[in-house]
């Protein structure tokens, strides 16, 4: 080994377990960042029902699902879900649910503007990594089912 990698080697360990400690609380700010986004567009939605269930007939196209059914269940899922994500309780499931609307609310609009679909984009992708990694040291799941939380 070369002196500057011997010199290196502990510098790089330090950063690495710097970064260790640094993953519970980003995955934390990646679940309520997402979280209150969709909490606060659910809020919005049960704020005037008239003009959501407006929105889900005449501008949102949902799939298969009539106009009153896919706007309960997605204000429902707007409410619901972003709690439990945020809280880390069912974290994998919640952010599986969230991921699902948020590709519906995509698909199902006639129009999205760039800087939506580049936000949704985000969304999803900081969702997909709750899914795939787990919602981290710091929920429920990692203090209820300590097992279940480590992949």
């Amino acid at each position: 080994m070369t002196p500057i990698l011997v010199k290196a080697l502990p510098l790089l360990r330090a950063a690495q377990t710097a970064l260790c400690y640094l993953q519970a609380p980003a995955t934390l700010a990646a679940r309520i960042f997402v979280g209150m986004a969709f909490f606060r567009s659910g809020l919005t939605k049960i704020a005037d029902w008239d003009t959501t269930l407006a929105l889900f007939s005449d501008e949102y196209h949902v799939p298969l699902l009539p106009t009153h059914v896919a706007a309960v269940a997605g204000t429902s899922g707007e409410l619901f879900l972003p709690v439990l994500l945020i809280l880390g309780l069912f974290g994998r499931f919640s952010a599986l649910g969230l991921s699902i609307v948020n590709v519906v609310a995509v698909l199902s609009l006639s129009e999205i503007a760039p800087a939506a679909l580049q936000q949704h984009q985000f969304w999803g992708t900081l969702l997909v990594a709750v899914v795939l990694w787990g919602p981290g040291k710091w929920s429920l799941d990692a203090w209820w089912w300590p097992k279940m939380s480590r992949p």
